[in-house]
């Protein structure tokens, strides 16, 4: 005698909606156990945890570099850079927050988020453009650790040190494989090591302000001008910089939902986020400011890159040590903001034969493949002109502008079209209410997108690029409310 199919049901469960599997999910192809949303008893990220998120997140290399990126590329004086990666934090804390409220409600991730605004299929479109350029960082901040790496071992053992550029790759290997097993272990995994990471990273950054700041005239350093033309307007460069700082964390304005959902409640992600990532970003990219400016009267030239840096200090035992540090720091960042949300994308396209162990590994080899170019030119098998650095500052602008319309339209259509309601158990099946591809999400994202590339073309149009992700955000959510109404199936 065969047995009657369990259905799904609905529960709440304080300000959380829980959602018990039954038969008709279960063996649905959009649904798998790594993208199911969180019971409440997997909710135990408090404002803390979530606090620590940020602090492990902001404090990393690429955030050590804004200073001088922001007074290289953009022209502003350090004292301006400072105030706009400041305002940059605060603007971008709107839709953190906004986005991470159906997170944190119906505990579910990103791509499951994105099904109620683009489609049931349609939601890997937007998945799948924020995974790439995760994996594209993913790769950059590996190299930063394979470099930690290997300076630390290269201090410990002479024959490392000969190995060079080679050291360095083998260095990113390493390093590839320690975040893909914190990542494998889970969200617990990775709650645990930013717990532990946090405080120690504060200790490190106070401590090298410490020993920075009495080697640097302050006054003299906030004093030096901007290197924009004469008498250019300071409105347009600090917009050009402000547009790409909030660009840093574009990205995971929209894949919070990955985090929220393990956060207890409403206010301890909104807490924990006001807490952790404003101030943690203003201090530590002050610290590149004074550190880099210390680099010249220490050793005679200007060295932006801390790993270097400290590379340089002459005693093996503060080396190993800040390599470690700094080892910490990129794992603590890299597993967060660059491996959960592709992991979690591709998924998304084929939950039943992409499980969470799978795409964590796809994310490790598209970041190994991203990298391939800067890898093979450390083994010297090639020759090439393009830095890092260069490479991830053109990106700020670049693809906080494709990722723009995504946050407008996510926000506006769980607050504005969907009234903070989603149909929980449409959202993993296929033509149970939502549709496969939502075309007012689809247009609201595409027209943005066909403006911001006429834009290099048509040069009464630049300022749409320069501006992207304000320009892109705004635009893209303001179209989807006007259309979402008008086309069957927005409003399921």
């Amino acid at each position: 005698m065969s047995g009657t199919a369990s259905v799904s049901k609905l529960r709440t469960v304080g300000e959380h909606i829980e959602l018990d599997i039954g038969d008709d999910i279960a063996n649905s192809p959009r649904y798998n156990e790594d993208i199911a949303p969180t019971r409440a008893s997997q909710r135990t990220w408090s404002r803390w945890n979530v606090a620590s998120l940020w602090v492990g997140m902001a404090i990393c290399v690429p955030t050590y570099t804004l200073g001088g990126v922001l007074t290289a590329y953009f022209g502003l004086s350090v004292s301006e850079a400072l105030w706009t990666i400041l305002v940059a934090n605060v603007v971008v804390l709107i839709p953190l927050t906004l986005n991470a409220f159906p997170g944190t409600r119906y505990g579910i991730p990103c791509p499951v988020v994105l099904r109620a605004s683009f489609g049931i299929i349609g939601s890997n479109v937007p998945s799948l453009i924020r995974a790439i350029v995760a994996c594209g960082w993913f790769g950059v901040q590996t190299l930063f650790g394979g470099i930690a790496i290997h300076l630390m071992l290269a201090a410990l053992f002479d024959g490392w040190a000969a190995l060079g550029g080679t050291g360095e790759v083998l260095g990113f290997f390493i390093f590839w494989v320690l975040n893909i097993a914190v990542v494998i272990r889970g969200s617990e995994s990775i709650k645990h090591l930013e717990t532990l990471a946090a405080p120690l990273l504060l200790i490190v950054a106070i401590g090298l302000i410490v020993w920075a700041v009495p080697k640097v005239s302050m006054s003299e350093l906030l004093a030096v001008p901007a290197n924009r033309p004469e008498g250019a307007s300071f409105v347009g460069y600090f917009m050009a910089a402000l547009t790409a700082m909030v660009g840093f964390w574009a990205t995971l304005s929209l894949n919070i939902p990955d985090f929220s959902r393990y956060a207890k409640s409403q206010r301890s992600q909104i807490i924990g986020q006001i807490i952790g990532l404003p101030l943690t970003m203003f201090l530590f990219s002050g610290l590149g400011v004074v550190l880099t400016a210390a680099s010249t009267s220490l050793f005679g030239e200007t060295i932006s890159d801390p790993i270097n840096l400290i590379g340089r200090i002459d005693s093996p035992f503060w080396v190993i040590l800040a390599m470690l540090m700094i080892i910490l720091a990129t794992i603590s960042t890299n597993t967060a903001a660059n491996i959960v949300s592709p992991t979690n994308s591709f998924q998304n396209i084929a939950p039943r034969y992409i499980n969470e162990n799978r795409g964590v590994i796809i994310t490790g080899v598209i970041g190994i493949l991203l990298m391939s170019w800067e890898l093979l030119k450390k083994l010297g098998w090639i020759e090439s002109d393009v830095s890092v650095e260069s490479l991830y500052s053109n990106w700020l602008l670049g693809y906080s502008s494709l990722l723009g319309p995504i946050a407008g339209i996510m926000i506006v259509d769980y607050f504005l079209v969907k009234n903070q309601q989603y149909d929980l158990l449409a959202l993993y099946q296929d033509d149970a209410g939502y549709p496969a591809w939502n075309l007012a999400g689809m247009s609201a994202f595409l027209i943005p997108v066909a403006l911001t590339v006429l834009s290099f073309k048509i040069d009464a149009l630049s300022w749409f690029y320069t501006y992207g992700w304000f320009t892109g955000s705004i635009l893209g959510g303001l179209i989807y409310y006007f259309i979402a109404g008008r086309m069957p199936g927005s409003r399921s």
